[in-house]
This record gives C-alpha cells, sequence and structure tokens, in this order.
C-alpha cells in the first residue's frame, strides 16, 4: 500500500499578517509577535512543501518528479506535468495589496518579456513570477472581509458625491475629475477612464485626499471607517477609497469567494484557507509598499462590473470552474468512514484531530495523498479538514 505523506510546510512572513491566527493554527509560540501571513502547502519554487522520504527530508516536487505518473496519476500529469495548485493558509491582520492576477495568455507573454528583458526573478520590480495564471479561491475560517470587484459606474459616482460631502472646494474639485469619466454610457470605458484619472491624481491632491478621509466622519458608516483606517496606514494612496470603487464582501466562517483573473481585489481581516493554480503572478493597485506597474494592471485587469457569488459547498465540494483545484471540507465527529478524497490531494486539519489511514494528524498539520493511494482510504477523529485537489472535469 502506498503510504501517506506529513508535510512540512513554509511560512510566509509579510507584514501584513497576524502575529496569532497561524502560530495558534500549528500550536507554535510566537513571543516576538512576528507577522505570519501565509503558510504554503504545495510544489511552487518560491515555498515547497517537505517530507520524509528514505530517511531524508526532500521537497514534495522531488518525490513527484521521481515518477509523476505515480503521485500525481495519468491524467494530471498528462494535463498538467505538475501538482497544478497552490494551496495555502492565509491570515490578514491587515489588507493586503489591491491586486489582480492575468489570464493564462497574458502570464505567458508577460512572463517571457520580462525574462527577454533580463529582469531578475526576485528582483522588486517584476511582475511575472512564472507563466502561469492564477484563478483562486478563498474560504473562510474566522469572520472574513474582503474587496472584489467593481461596482456599477453609477454606485460609484454615487459613492464619491456622498463621500465629498464636506470636503474643502479643491478636492471635491478633483473628485468631479474622478465622476466624469463614469458617465459614458459604456461600463469599461466608464471603468477604465476613472481608474486612470485615480492613478493620476497629483500628490497635492493625494495627500488632501488622505487628510480628509482619516477625518471624515459623518455619517460614520463601514465604508468610511475603512477609508479612515487606509488613510492612517496608506497616506498618499488614491487607493484608500477602494471600499467607494471595490464590493466589500463580509464572510462567514466556511462561506467562499471564487476569482478568476483580472478582477481586482484585496483581502482585508481574517483567516482562510486559499487555493489557486500554482502561481505567484501579482499585478498591484495600491495599498502597498511594493512594486505598482500600473500600466501593466490596466492591460490585464476585467473592466466590467462583478461581484463575485458567495459559495457554500455543494455535498463536501466547492463548485468553480478551474481545472487546476477543486476545495473540499469535510468534519467528522468520532465515526469512522471512508474518505471521499482521491490523490493526488493536499488535505490540512483545521480544527481537532483526524487518524487517515494510520497517518495520525492534528490541528494545524497536513499530508499530501498520492493518486496510487489504494482506495479507499479511511479516516476516524473529531476534525474538520480541508482538502485541495485537480479539477480535470471542470
Amino acid at each position: 500500500m502506498t503510504r501517506l505523506y506529513r508535510l512540512e510546510n513554509q511560512v510566509k512572513h509579510y507584514d501584513w499578517g497576524s502575529p496569532d491566527w497561524i502560530p495558534r493554527l500549528l500550536g507554535k509560540d510566537n513571543p516576538e509577535k512576528q507577522p505570519w501571513a501565509e503558510l504554503w502547502m504545495g510544489v511552487h519554487a518560491e515555498g515547497p512543501s517537505a517530507l520524509e522520504y528514505e530517511g531524508a527530508c526532500i521537497p514534495l516536487s522531488t518525490l513527484i518528479n521521481r515518477n509523476p505518473r505515480r503521485y500525481l496519476g495519468e491524467d494530471t500529469e498528462k494535463a498538467f506535468g505538475t501538482m497544478p495548485f497552490l494551496f495555502k493558509v492565509l491570515a490578514a491582520g491587515k489588507p493586503l495589496s489591491i491586486q489582480a492576477h492575468p489570464t493564462q495568455a497574458q502570464a505567458q507573454a508577460g512572463f517571457e518579456r520580462e525574462n527577454a528583458m533580463g529582469i531578475p526573478l526576485k528582483a522588486p520590480n517584476r511582475n511575472y513570477k512564472d507563466a502561469n495564471h492564477k484563478p483562486e479561491i478563498l474560504c473562510a475560517l474566522t469572520p472574513f472581509t474582503a474587496m472584489c470587484g467593481f461596482q456599477k459606474p453609477v454606485d460609484i459616482n454615487a459613492g464619491l458625491t456622498a463621500f465629498a460631502a464636506g470636503a474643502p472646494p479643491a478636492l471635491v474639485s478633483a473628485l468631479d475629475t474622478l465622476r466624469e469619466p463614469l458617465r459614458d454610457p459604456d461600463e469599461g470605458v466608464a471603468l477604465s477612464g476613472f481608474l486612470k484619472a485615480l492613478f493620476g491624481l497629483s500628490f497635492n491632491t493625494r495627500s488632501a485626499l488622505s487628510e480628509f478621509a482619516a477625518c471624515k466622519h459623518a455619517p460614520q458608516t463601514k465604508t468610511y471607517e475603512f477609508i479612515a483606517s487606509f488613510a492612517r496606514l496608506y497616506p498618499c494612496d488614491p487607493a484608500i477609497i477602494a471600499p467607494l470603487y471595490l464590493n466589500v464582501i463580509e464572510l462567514k466562517p466556511g462561506e467562499a469567494v471564487y476569482l478568476p483573473a483580472g478582477v481586482l481585489h484585496a483581502y482585508m481581516e481574517g483567516l482562510g484557507v486559499e487555493l489557486m493554480a500554482n502561481s505567484d503572478n501579482v499585478l498591484r493597485g495600491g495599498l502597498t509598499s511594493k512594486h505598482i506597474a500600473i500600466d501593466e494592471l490596466l492591460r490585464i485587469l476585467r473592466f466590467s462590473a462583478f461581484k463575485p457569488q458567495i459559495l457554500t459547498p455543494q455535498g463536501n465540494t466547492y463548485q468553480t470552474p478551474s481545472r487546476e483545484f477543486a476545495l473540499s471540507v469535510l468534519s467528522g465527529n468520532g465515526e469512522c468512514r471512508e474518505l471521499p478524497i482521491c490523490g493526488p490531494a493536499i488535505v490540512i486539519i483545521t480544527e481537532g484531530a483526524a487518524d487517515i489511514d494510520g497517518l495520525a494528524l492534528g490541528q494545524g498539520e497536513s499530508a499530501f495523498i498520492p493518486a496510487d493511494a489504494e482506495a479507499p482510504l479511511t479516516i476516524t477523529g473529531t476534525y474538520t479538514l480541508y482538502s485541495a485537489t485537480p479539477n480535470l472535469s471542470a
């Protein structure tokens, strides 16, 4: 019988991370209160998982490359040649950068273009780290707030008008320059014109916008609270008014959103599991100290109003159109049952503990299930388990 493999995973310590959520999940101390932002599970070169094999610790990618058909299965190996997804636990202690991800064609062209330009892969001005697209799903483990997709131009216009009430005349005039493109009857033209005007605001206007946003109190709404918080965190960034042009989404634990390519979004606060195609391509649009390539972002964005559907599992699985991945959730209360998961898969226990065919996993622990693991696998324990698998039937 093929064994299952316990994984050792890398933690990313980005400054927006929480000092508490991931350490608590993993049962680890964090006395220095360092931000723990993401736990990566998969084969991505920037953070591959590791496992024990024949007495040595090796990357998961090395194991798979020894016999891709055995570990991935014939269909996944033929379709992708490698593990096609990247699985994460994400802990947003404060907002991530506003961002979007390219299509497959855009990613391949951008990756080749930046290679030809000689931009090193780890350079801060590098936009394309690989040649893959990055559709993704995020499922909340705690209450989770996100901004996802453009509002309709008429709603952005109304929001800007209300926000401008009480602003100094010069700032009102500047905000009027943002509202003007929104009157175009073509939605795509209206949204692209608005965003170009936003990025084109002068430094003095951005400064005035930050000062006004940080102290605007009436009417007291959650939208204005977000804007004021952004103004204090990222002064002079025009994207502090993002809640006026992006949809603010509140997820309950167990709810998820799927984001295709080209959708502008930002995760604001909460702990969740995130599953995506095996890529780290990010085009940023504000709320960050990192590189922002405005022209490239404008080239890859979908300029249409989009509010993502809030997903709940159908059976055990969150339904998405991505072929690279499917996210499933399973809970147990002490019973022994068949595990309705076929490899290749990565599973993580987010609550409790479980035993999968003799492999004991506690909270925060994860495992790789190879494609040739003999079915049916059994699972016992009291647990909540999330799994990532390819979704070739999509």
